[in-house]
């Protein structure tokens, strides 16, 4: 097994740019856009978009999602792992809604994220940004906008760190993934 395989700080700013460039292209005079990061992984991706939507012209209200309560998988993992808190900083009603995450793979946790929404209000429209598409769809959702696309076996995970404080240090990193315990009792 090789070295991991990673993406620096340039390709991760090169694809949140192009992800703010496909959203301002669909929605360039917005009349209620909401941009919602999943947390946790979202929430920082969805703040950079909002900035480069800033920086173009075009406000967005900025917003958290925290799927906790809708995972499938609750059962399993009962303590919420999520630490962001729901905060949507205006009615839903009527808006159009991106929701924001950093990698998407089953689809499970964009299901749980539109769960949580609904549970708010009813939007108009809903597309879904993602920094990462690393494909494995176990349900039929598509990303609207996507940074960048890596293929990853079942048995490798992506990684993909987003510093606030820092963006030099952003990076994306493709992985073995850790045995889960089924796995390791094979």
């Amino acid at each position: 097994m090789g070295p991991p395989k990673k993406h620096d700080a340039d390709t991760i700013h090169a694809a949140i740019e192009r992800v703010a460039s496909a959203i301002f292209a669909r929605h360039p005079a917005p009349a209620r856009l909401l941009l919602l990061g999943i947390a946790n992984g979202g929430v920082e991706l969805a703040r950079r978009l909002a900035a480069r939507l800033k920086s173009s012209g075009v406000t967005a209200g900025l917003g958290t999602i925290d799927i906790s309560f809708h995972r499938d998988d609750i059962g399993r993992h009962p303590i919420p792992k999520e630490f962001a808190p729901t905060l949507i900083p205006h009615d839903v009603n009527g808006a159009t809604v991106i929701l924001v995450d950093d990698v998407l793979f089953s689809g499970r946790t964009v299901k749980a994220a539109l769960d949580e929404l609904f549970d708010h209000g009813r939007p108009t429209k809903v597309e879904l940004a993602v920094l990462v598409d690393r494909g494995g769809r176990r349900m039929p959702i598509a990303a609207d906008y996507c940074g960048l696309v890596l293929a990853a076996t079942e048995s490798e995970k992506v990684v993909v760190h987003i510093d606030a404080a820092n963006p030099a240090h952003d990076a994306v990193t493709v992985q073995p993934a850790a045995p889960t315990s089924r796995q390791s009792a094979i």
